[in-house]
Parts: structure tokens; C-alpha cells; sequence
């Protein structure tokens, strides 16, 4: 009879450890973390390397290798599944210090239903300066006549797409976790936060009509004074508040709410969205919106 390999003595203890830690995704960085971290516990050898410990763990137990890949910007990433993959933890895994935004995180709050092939993931760019005296009104009315730029990285594995938003750098501000059946706590936009980036980019919350749902979903929810922090702590440049408080109007918030609002001020005429044509304009809020 053949004598067994280390890792075949220590199959039930390697099994039972990925059957019950809570992350089910990998890179092959961590596999080749876990197995440093845990060989003497497993009575593993110095010569076990890890493209062995992977092979063992795809032929004999539950480990899958996934291909996640961009056509537009020919890039790809490596990624192991014990068992049936997350396809939120999936996605999240593609870029360190992620967190699930707009269109998923309306969805994951119970604001918008929206399709849970698409996910859409926020990896902040380095921080940058800006620049807020350059702004003026030909400039505002400029750039909501064209198209809202929308990302094209987008990573695609099976019928999953994940678009990676290169977000203005916050240091995750407003990020919470959130528990999902099925994937460990997700790392996501709180629900004041979520209600700001729909703003920012309708587009990838399927559109300004999602946006007003939302609104209108979360107002009984949602904390004012915690929006309103949050807005002056990402300090845009454009003004968003008059679209934030048209949108609460709309959506039937009390006076008190939209009354902190206004008290930001009104210094420019604004655009709810981007390549509206003939659009109403609220005189209240200095808004053009879709009629």
C-alpha cells in the first residue's frame, strides 16, 4: 500500500478549516499566506509548496479556480473558490480595500432592486488635490451637456460583471458591513452615503428614476444630519446639495430636512443629470431636471 503524503494525513483538518472560516475566496498570495501560517499545525513539510497545496485542494476537496478578465483593458485576475462562489465576495476581491456602491448598495439597503449581475465596486484613487475656485457656470453647464463619464473597467467572470469605479479618494468614508446569506460581511456604502454617490452618478443606479425611488424608500430611514455631515466631509466641487433637496422635495422629506439643505447655499444654476434635453428648471433649488 502507497504511503499517504502529509497532505493527504492531514486532509480533515485542512477540510474542516476551509468548510469553517468565513472567507470562500482566494488569491493565491493568501493560499500561499495560510499555508506559511498554518504548516506546523498540519504537520506539513518545508518542501510543500503551494501550487501543490493547490492542486490537493482542487482534486480532492472543493477549491475551483476563477478567471476574471477585461476585454477593454486586456487584464485579468486568478481567483479560487472553496465552494459555490459569492459573487458580491468575488468581486470585492478583485481590488484591496473595496467596497460595494451605487446600484448594489441600493440594493443590499432594500432601496431599489436592482440586476445582481452587474455589482458595482468602489477602489479610490490616491488623493488629489482640487481645485474649487476654478468652478463657474459655463463650466457647470459644459459638463452636464455631455455624457457622465461611466467606468470601462469592467471585470466579467461567468454571467457576473463587476464594474470597478476609480472613486474620489475618501478614505472609505461612510463604508459599514453588511451581512449577506451565503458570503462573510460585505464591506459596503451605509445608507446616507449610498443616497449621495446616486446623486454623483445616476448611471449606475440605472438611471435618475432609480435615484428618486430610492429617496422615496429611504425616507423614513434615513439620518439628515449624517447626510448632511457626509456631503460636507467629501467636499465636491460641484454643488449636489441642490439636487440632493430637490430629489428629498420631491420625495415628500419634512421641512426641517430640506431646510439644512438650503442653508448651504445656492451660488450656481445646476443639473440633475447629464444631456437633458429640454429640461424644467426649479427656481427654488436652481435646478435644471427632466421634465
Amino acid at each position: 500500500m502507497p504511503k499517504q503524503s502529509r497532505l493527504s494525513l492531514a486532509k480533515a483538518d485542512i477540510f474542516s478549516h476551509f468548510d469553517n472560516t468565513p472567507t470562500k475566496i482566494y488569491s493565491e498570495a493568501t493560499l500561499n499566506s495560510l499555508l506559511h501560517q498554518v504548516r506546523a499545525d498540519w504537520a506539513l513539510p518545508e518542501n510543500t509548496r503551494t501550487p501543490d497545496f493547490i492542486s490537493f485542494l482542487e482534486r480532492q476537496g472543493k477549491l475551483k479556480a476563477l478567471e476574471l478578465t477585461s476585454e477593454e483593458y486586456s487584464r485579468s485576475v486568478k481567483r479560487y473558490s472553496w465552494g459555490k462562489a459569492s459573487p458580491l465576495e468575488l468581486a470585492l476581491s478583485i481590488k484591496s480595500r473595496a467596497y460595494l456602491c451605487h446600484g448594489t448598495a441600493l440594493t443590499l439597503h432594500n432601496l431599489v432592486k436592482l440586476p445582481v449581475k452587474t455589482i458595482y465596486v468602489n477602489a479610490e484613487q490616491s488623493a488629489k488635490s482640487q481645485d474649487a475656485s476654478s468652478l463657474n457656470q459655463r463650466g457647470i453647464d459644459l459638463a452636464f451637456s455631455g455624457r457622465q463619464r461611466q467606468s470601462k473597467l469592467i471585470y466579467r467572470c461567468a454571467d457576473i460583471s463587476a464594474v470597478m469605479i476609480a472613486g474620489k479618494n475618501t478614505d472609505r468614508l461612510g463604508v459599514e458591513e453588511i451581512t449577506v446569506s451565503g458570503s462573510r460581511p460585505l464591506q459596503v456604502t451605509n445608507l446616507e452615503r449610498t443616497l449621495i454617490d446616486i446623486v454623483v452618478r445616476p448611471t449606475y443606479a440605472g438611471g435618475i428614476a432609480n435615484v428618486l425611488k430610492a429617496y422615496r424608500a429611504a425616507k423614513d430611514r434615513m439620518s439628515i444630519d449624517r447626510l448632511v455631515s457626509t456631503l460636507v466631509s467629501l467636499d465636491y466641487v460641484y454643488p449636489y446639495h441642490q439636487a440632493i433637496g430637490f430629489l428629498m422635495q420631491k420625495a415628500g422629506y419634512p421641512e426641517t430636512s430640506l431646510g439644512k439643505l438650503r442653508t448651504m447655499g445656492f451660488f450656481y444654476d445646476f443639473y440633475l443629470t447629464h444631456q437633458m434635453k429640454e429640461p424644467a428648471y426649479s427656481k427654488e433649488w436652481r435646478l435644471y431636471y427632466p421634465t
